[in-house]
């Protein structure tokens, strides 16, 4: 999504990638959930959106919301930044097998706001801010990430780490 200039920066961060990468730990993990899904829905697939990520793009995007009410969405590279860094983290939604479309989450992926959360969505949908198949469908994207061993960001439902930030600071190293 960040070779394309239609998401939170409204800029092109990935000039000469068109492929997302992940270390093999949680490449394997992604694979199992895949297998998930697919046993449960044949008719669905995962699409990824971002993956491992380099600082040097965690700045740029950093820069975008330094100072705005965006910025607890994104990781302060000055911190360490964040799991995608180790390539332990990744961006992912439901789409349809066939078509690649995706199917109803309630929000794009990159929305950067309330209605992204996953802490209140019985009251998102309860509000009509998202519907209900929506929140079926991000039900489902947790279900088989999770049984893959990733864990949902709180405001972010298309985002999956597999460690923690602790475990990616003490045994990897974050990519330049």
């Amino acid at each position: 999504m960040y070779a394309r200039a239609d998401n939170f920066t409204g800029r092109i961060l990935y000039k000469d990638l068109r492929e997302a990468y992940l270390h093999p730990r949680a490449a394997k993990a992604l694979a199992k959930a895949q297998q998930l899904l697919k046993a449960k829905r044949p008719d669905l697939s995962l699409k990824i959106y971002d993956a491992a990520r380099p600082m040097h793009i965690q700045q740029q995007m950093w820069n975008v919301v330094k100072g705005t009410a965006q910025q607890n969405y994104v990781s302060n590279p000055r911190n360490g930044g964040g799991l995608h860094n180790y390539g332990m983290a990744v961006d992912i939604t439901l789409c349809d097998a066939a078509t690649g479309d995706t199917i109803p989450m309630g929000t794009l992926v990159d929305h950067l706001g309330a209605a992204a959360h996953t802490d209140a969505e019985a009251d998102l949908v309860r509000r009509r801010v998202i519907t209900r198949q929506a929140l079926e469908n991000r039900r489902l994207l947790r279900e088989v990430m999770h049984g893959a061993g990733f864990t949902v960001l709180r405001t972010e439902w298309w985002h999956f780490n597999l460690i923690t930030r602790a475990e990616a600071r003490r045994t990897l190293k974050p990519i330049p």
